[in-house]
């Protein structure tokens, strides 16, 4: 094939990156409601498209400090989508990423390009602007597997935190129940788990201690 008469078509790029967080044991996402077209008043993904210069990495967290001011966390690429029917603008094909945060509110957003952003569970998703539900159910699966062998966990933990919520965050996350005997087992096992030294009173409840982990780093295990 000749290659000097192959036509290629233009195309772009954005990026679009998924906000876990687990509040009152739900897990959620957060998502944006867009002001223009296309899919206005429509539910989306926080995104944008890849500025001049600019790498993937640098967008993915320009976009997340953009949405919500966090810098230290996990943030991993997921994959790309680029079905040439997936924007009704043109060819454009959008890098996905997902990020674990501590749960926290957001002011009204301050970009003329969103009218809301909101946390919605992972249970009660709408109908999302271009191909977000197929985007969203992709990182939900791939979350899911990957807390099953690391300990990227920690990105949805404040720095020390009690042995009990680490079990029930597990849990949220995987949707079941563990067995507590042998979730502690092997969390220790794993020695990615250091005792803090220091207790939490609750309530009528006895102390519970504080741990946190050894590196808030992602750990990879069998």
């Amino acid at each position: 094939m000749d290659t000097n008469k192959v036509k290629f078509e233009k195309a772009s790029v954005t990026v679009d990156v998924l906000i876990f967080t687990v509040e009152e044991r739900d897990l959620k996402v957060l998502l944006v409601k867009r002001a223009n077209k296309p899919f206005a008043n429509s539910w989306a993904i926080p995104g944008g498209f890849l500025l001049k210069g600019e790498s993937l990495d640098e967008a993915a967290f320009r976009i997340l400090i953009d949405k919500t001011g966090v810098t230290d966390v996990y943030l991993e690429q997921l994959y790309t989508f680029g079905d040439p029917e997936r924007d009704p603008r043109g060819r454009v094909a959008t890098v996905s990423y997902f990020a674990l945060i501590p749960f926290k509110k957001f002011a009204e957003p301050s970009s003329p390009k969103v009218s809301e952003i909101k946390w919605f569970s992972i249970k009660d998703i709408p109908s999302l602007a271009f191909d977000h539900n197929k985007i969203l159910r992709y990182a939900l699966s791939r979350l899911r597997a990957k807390v099953g062998y690391s300990n990227i966990v920690y990105g949805l933990l404040p720095e020390r935190f009690r042995f009990s919520d680490l079990q029930k965050l597990y849990e949220v996350v995987l949707n079941k129940e563990l067995d507590k005997r042998n979730f502690r087992k092997r969390m220790f096992n794993l020695g990615l788990l250091e005792s803090t030294g220091e207790k939490e009173v609750s309530g009528a409840h006895r102390p519970a201690m504080l741990y946190k982990f050894k590196s808030r780093e992602v750990v990879f295990f069998d």
